[in-house]
Order: structure tokens, then C-alpha cells, then sequence
């Protein structure tokens, strides 16, 4: 949806999970798990020269996730990355350093971001706001889906599982927990179409910059 969006009106795209994918990619490449921790003095150690960037990719037109110079867009949507996302997005440090990043990438507007505390923290300020839920079994067959079509063959049941606990932790995390903003507008697009909720965003974005 926020892809779209951005593509549609012109704007940058930022997929602020991405950077918290890249991450957790980086610390795999690293060594940096250790049974069911992370190390958070070398990470730590890190962070700040963790370089993400986000570059459209000219053929396709779509924007794609680079971690210390290397495209890695699919390597972070893998379910080794998704099992662990979660645990690095709670540490405190890298929620701090990632923020600091997204809010300098829409200082000057004209910037579509989506993540899970984007209305919350990031932007609470922010001229739109959408709260998009679904149910977990139509998001974890989304995945699945979306998995397949790249190759990866995962099964229904291991993404389900992932997708719940991934909402328990960032639900429940000190650290900029998942929750709606008072002033979102909440979208349910379990059984919507694409082109349904494309039209539904286009509508509120409208409507946000006065184009209406």
C-alpha cells in the first residue's frame, strides 16, 4: 500500500521495518546470535556504522533495501531474519539510532514511511496517519504467498506462528510499543483487493493535502 501510495503522488518511500531487517541481517552475517540473545555490546558497538539506504531501482521503479552497499531486499525478508527481527527491534539503542535516521529522511516532507511506530514516535506530528490490521492467518498467508513467488518455499503453519509473535513482542516491548495512534485512521484490509485499498489510501491522501 505505502509503496504505491509514494509511487502514485511522487513521494519517497521509506520501509522503516526494513531498517530494522537490515539489522537483524547484519547481525546474522556477523555471528552476533547466540542461542536465543544477541550479542548488544558488539551491535552496540555497531550500529552507528551500520549504513542502510533505500535506492530505486531503475528497470522496475520500485525502491529497494541496501545494507553497507549490497542489495539485500530479498535476504531480509527471509524467515531467518523474520524469526529474529522482533528481538533486535526491542533493544533500545537501535530503536533510538533508527528513529533519529527515519524522522532526518522526512524532514523536509513528501515522504510515505511505514512501520509499526511510525504515527506513534517517528512522525507523531504527521499529516496522515493509517493504522492497516488484518487477520493473522490472511497476513500469514500473505507472506507465504509473497515468499513463493520469490522461491522460498515456507509453510503456512511456521509463518502464522512468526507473525503472532512477532505482534506479542512488539505489542509488549518497553521500547516504542506497536499501538495505534489516537488520531489514526484504522483500515482493516483482510478481504479488501489492491485496487480497492489503493483507491481507500489515494482517497485519504487526497483529503489530507487539501487535494479535495
Amino acid at each position: 500500500m505505502a509503496k504505491d501510495l509514494a509511487c502514485e503522488v511522487g513521494y519517497t518511500y521509506i520501509d522503516s521495518g526494513a531498517m530494522y531487517r537490515a539489522v537483524t541481517l547484519y547481525a546474522l552475517q556477523n555471528r552476533y546470535f547466540a542461542g536465543d540473545g544477541v550479542d548488544e555490546a558488539k551491535l552496540r558497538d555497531d550500529i552507528e556504522w551500520i549504513d542502510i539506504a533505500f535506492k530505486v531501482h531503475s528497470e522496475t521503479g520500485r525502491t529497494e533495501t541496501h545494507l553497507n552497499g549490497a542489495q539485500v531486499e530479498n535476504e531480509i525478508r527471509s524467515m531467518a531474519v523474520a524469526a529474529r527481527v522482533s528481538l533486535i527491534a526491542s533493544l533500545g539503542f537501535v530503536r533510538r539510532v533508527l528513529v533519529i535516521r527515519q524522522q532526518a529522511m522526512g524532514r523536509d516532507k513528501g515522504v510515505v514511511m511505514d512501520g509499526r511506530d511510525i504515527g506513534t514516535v517517528v512522525f507523531p506530528d504527521a499529516e496522515l496517519k493509517v493504522f492497516v490490521t488484518a487477520s493473522p492467518a490472511i497476513r500469514a498467508q500473505r507472506r507465504v504467498d509473497e515468499l513463493k513467488m520469490k522461491g522460498v518455499q515456507v509453510s503456512f503453519e511456521e509463518v502464522l506462528s512468526n507473525v503472532r509473535e512477532r505482534d506479542r513482542i512488539d505489542m509488549t516491548r518497553r521500547e516504542s510499543p506497536l499501538t495505534k495512534a489516537p488520531d489514526a485512521i484504522e483500515l482493516d484490509n483482510s478481504y479488501m483487493t489492491v485496487r480497492e485499498q489503493q483507491a481507500w489510501l489515494l482517497a485519504q491522501f487526497n483529503r489530507a493535502a487539501g487535494h479535495t
